[in-house]
C-alpha cells in the first residue's frame, strides 16, 4: 500500500495560484498513473486531472483546462498540480489518487487515496 500526503492547499482570492504537491511513501509510484480528484461542497468527487506513469500523457476536465497543470518527478515519488487563475468553483478538497494502472486513471482504478487538502478560492 501507498501513503499518499496531499499539500499546498490553503485560501487564495480569484485569479490567484496555488502548488499542490502529492508525497508518496511506501513504494514507488513510478509505474502507476497518478492524479487528482476533486469534491465540492454538495458534490461528487470527480477527476481534475491526471497523468500516465511516464508523464508523457495527461489529462484535465473542460473546467480546469488551461488553467492547471500537473506533472510528476518519479525520482522523488511526487505529483504536483498547478492552479492558475483560479476561480471560485474550484472550491473543493482535492485528493491525490494512485491507479492500479499505469495509464487508465478513474474512480474505480483507485488503489489508494490520500486524506485531502481544502482549497478556498474566495475574495
Amino acid at each position: 500500500q501507498v501513503q499518499l500526503v496531499e499539500s499546498g492547499g490553503g485560501l487564495v482570492q480569484p485569479g490567484g495560484s496555488l502548488r499542490l504537491s502529492c508525497a508518496a511513501s511506501g513504494r514507488t509510484i513510478s509505474s502507476s498513473a497518478m492524479g487528482w480528484f476533486r469534491q465540492a461542497p454538495g458534490k461528487e468527487r470527480d477527476v481534475v486531472s491526471s497523468i500516465n506513469w511516464s508523464g508523457v500523457t495527461t489529462y484535465y476536465s473542460d473546467s480546469v483546462k488551461g488553467r492547471f497543470t500537473i506533472s510528476r518527478d518519479n525520482a522523488k515519488n511526487t505529483v504536483y498540480l498547478q492552479m492558475n487563475s483560479l476561480k471560485p468553483e474550484d472550491t473543493g478538497v482535492y485528493y491525490c489518487a494512485r491507479s492500479r494502472f499505469g495509464t487508465s486513471y478513474y474512480e474505480r482504478s483507485i488503489a489508494d487515496w490520500g486524506q485531502g487538502t481544502q482549497v478556498t478560492v474566495s475574495s
